[in-house]
């Protein structure tokens, strides 16, 4: 068996949306003064790998803590969207040629290739994202998330959020953004864990995603 890590490590350059705070890890205690360190924490909900629940837009939208720990485990199919260009939308042509995985999965994993900006200016301009029509199908699906390489489910240029509406209105469907080593998950099932950070009225929280194939 071998664990893939799916996660970006958060670290004080990690990108983050324009008009975000970048995280803070500074030094609350340290083994000279305390004798044990201690770091202090700052970050957004929505940092680095993380989780959306149905009440990041919906005010009566279900909270990552009410879903059962279960739901963050399950199996998880990667769809190779990497001949997309950017700006373009995600369609059902690309699941086609994986249905009878898709159809078995938990999860939908779709891999852009956009990994290959992390860090960069490019990573969040023009990204893809998934069409109307292809969240419409996942949501029918009943699948308990899906997940992408790139900062969000909906393309760069689509501010009004389409494919966050579509699966977070169902109110039983997460997403996961800023995945990693999609790659590496191959082109069939694999075990997917993603847990989110379990706190009160989460709207979002940043998981340390990963696959054992």
């Amino acid at each position: 068996m071998e664990i893939i890590d799916l996660t970006y490590t958060i670290d004080k350059d990690i990108p983050v949306w324009p008009g975000t705070p970048k995280p803070r890890l500074g030094s609350l205690c340290s083994y000279g003064k305390d004798g044990f360190r201690e770091t202090a924490l700052e970050l957004t909900s929505h940092m680095g790998t993380h989780m959306d629940a149905p009440a990041h837009l919906f005010a009566k939208g279900k909270t990552l803590e009410q879903f059962p720990a279960a739901h963050f485990i399950g199996k998880a199919v990667v769809i190779d969207c990497t001949g997309i260009k950017e700006g373009e939308y995600i369609t059902c042509k690309y699941i086609e040629p994986v249905r009878e995985l898709a159809d078995a999965a938990d999860f939908l994993l779709f891999r852009t290739g956009w990994e290959k900006f992390w860090g960069q200016e490019e990573y969040m301009r023009r990204s893809p994202g998934l069409e109307v029509d292809t969240a419409k199908y996942i949501a029918r699906a009943g699948k308990k998330g899906v997940g992408i390489d790139t900062m969000s489910i909906d393309a760069a240029e689509a501010r009004e959020l389409p494919a966050h509406k579509v699966l977070l209105g169902t109110n039983q469907m997460v997403i996961i953004e800023n995945l990693c080593r999609l790659k590496e998950l191959g082109s069939g099932l694999s075990d997917l864990i993603a847990l989110p950070l379990k706190y009160e009225y989460a709207d979002g929280a940043p998981v340390r995603a990963m696959a054992y194939i």
